[in-house]
C-alpha cells in the first residue's frame, strides 16, 4: 500500500529547483568535492546527526578520533562516533533497497549500545519528550510488515526520488522499526537512498541543516503525524536540500586541477576504454592541450593505461 501523501505545488516548486541547483552542480564538476572538503564534510554529517540524538563530541574530538588520536568523552559517546564512522566508510556498500542491508547498517551503528544492533524490534514502543507521549509507534507485530510494505514502495512507485527519500525518511521514524538509532539510521538511509543516482549526496552536510533547524524537524514529523500523511515533512526535508545545495553552489568556486578531472572521469567512465576526444566531451572547457596534458599525467602516474598510436590512441583506468 503506498504511504499517503499529497503533491502539493509547494513540493513540485521545491523538486524543480532542487533539479536546476543539481543541474548547475553537475557542470561546475561539484557532485565530488576535493578530498579534503569530503572529509569535512563526512565528519560535520557525523556530528550533527549523534548531536541531534543527544552526543556531546564535537568535529574537533570526531576528527582526532578518525586519526586514532586519544579522546577525553564519555564511552558510549565515543562509541557512537567510531560506529558511525564505521558505517559512513561503507556506505556505498549497502543497497538502498534492500531491507537486510539496512537490518546491517543498523547492527554496525549500534553495535556494543543495543543489545538487539540490526534486528527489527518486537516489543511495542512509544516515544517520550520530557513528561508527554509524543509518538506511540506501531505495535511490534506490525513491524516487519510495515518494512517490506516501505521497501516495496521504495522500488516499485513511479513517484521522482527526491519525494520518495523524504517519504520513507518520514515512514521509517512513524514505524520506529528497531528500540533505539531510529532517527540517525532515517537520515542515513535517505542521504544513500539519494546518493544512488545524485553522487553528491554522499558529501553534502544535510544533516548540519537538520541540526539547526532541530525544532522545526521535529515539529513536521509531529504535523505529519496529527495529520497522517507526510506530506508536512516533504516539503520540511526538500527545503532543508535546497539549502544545502545552495550553500554548497555559494562556498565553492572551483577551479579543476588535472588530477581533479581525473578523478571525477573515473566516476563517470569507469573501467571501459576512452579515448582524448571522449575526455573533451566531458570537459568542454578546456583545450584539446591541455586535455593531452592531463592524460600524459595521468599514464605517468600509472593512473592510466594507455593503448594504440595517434588517432587509435586509448585510455583505460588502472583499477588493480
Amino acid at each position: 500500500m503506498k504511504p499517503p501523501y499529497q503533491i502539493t505545488d509547494t513540493i513540485l516548486k521545491l523538486v524543480v529547483a532542487i533539479s536546476e541547483r543539481l543541474g548547475e552542480i553537475n557542470a561546475t564538476h561539484l557532485y565530488k568535492p576535493p578530498t579534503e572538503l569530503r572529509k569535512k564534510n563526512r565528519i560535520k554529517t557525523i556530528q550533527s546527526s549523534l548531536e541531534i540524538e543527544g552526543n556531546t563530541l564535537t568535529e574537533e574530538q570526531i576528527t582526532a578520533l578518525l586519526n586514532d588520536k586519544r579522546v577525553i568523552a564519555p564511552q558510549k559517546d565515543i562509541l557512537e562516533v567510531q560506529n558511525a564512522i564505521k558505517v559512513y566508510e561503507q556506505l556505498r556498500d549497502f543497497n538502498p533497497n534492500k531491507l537486510k542491508d539496512l537490518e546491517k547498517a543498523h547492527a554496525i551503528l549500534m553495535k556494543g549500545l543495543i543489545n538487539d544492533a540490526g534486528k527489527l524490534r518486537t516489543k511495542n514502543v512509544g516515544i517520550v519528550k520530557g513528561s508527554k507521549v509524543e509518538h506511540v509507534a506501531p505495535s511490534g507485530t506490525m513491524t516487519k510488515g510495515l518494512m517490506n510494505d516501505l521497501f516495496d514502495y521504495l522500488k516499485t512507485d513511479t513517484d521522482v526520488l527526491l519525494i520518495k527519500s523524504c517519504v520513507f525518511h518520514y515512514e521509517f521514524e512513524f514505524i520506529h522499526p528497531f528500540l533505539d538509532g531510529n532517527g540517525r539510521m532515517g537520515r542515513l538511509w535517505q542521504t544513500l537512498i539519494l546518493m544512488q543516482k545524485y553522487p553528491v549526496f554522499e558529501y553534502l552536510p544535510v544533516e548540519s541543516l537538520i541540526k539547526e533547524n532541530q525544532e522545526a524537524y521535529y515539529k513536521a514529523l509531529s504535523i505529519s503525524d496529527k495529520k497522517a500523511t507526510s506530506t508536512p515533512f516533504i516539503e520540511f526535508m526538500l527545503n532543508i536540500i535546497l539549502q544545502a545545495l545552495e550553500n554548497l553552489l555559494k562556498t565553492q568556486n572551483r577551479t579543476l586541477t588535472a588530477e581533479d578531472r581525473i578523478e571525477l572521469y573515473k566516476d563517470i567512465i569507469g573501467d571501459s576504454d576512452f579515448s582524448r576526444k571522449d575526455y573533451l566531451l566531458n570537459y568542454k572547457d578546456i583545450s584539446q592541450a591541455t586535455a593531452s596534458r592531463d592524460l600524459k599525467w595521468a599514464v605517468e602516474q600509472e593512473v592510466l593505461v594507455k593503448t594504440g598510436d595517434k588517432r587509435l590512441t586509448k585510455y583505460k583506468f588502472n583499477l588493480t
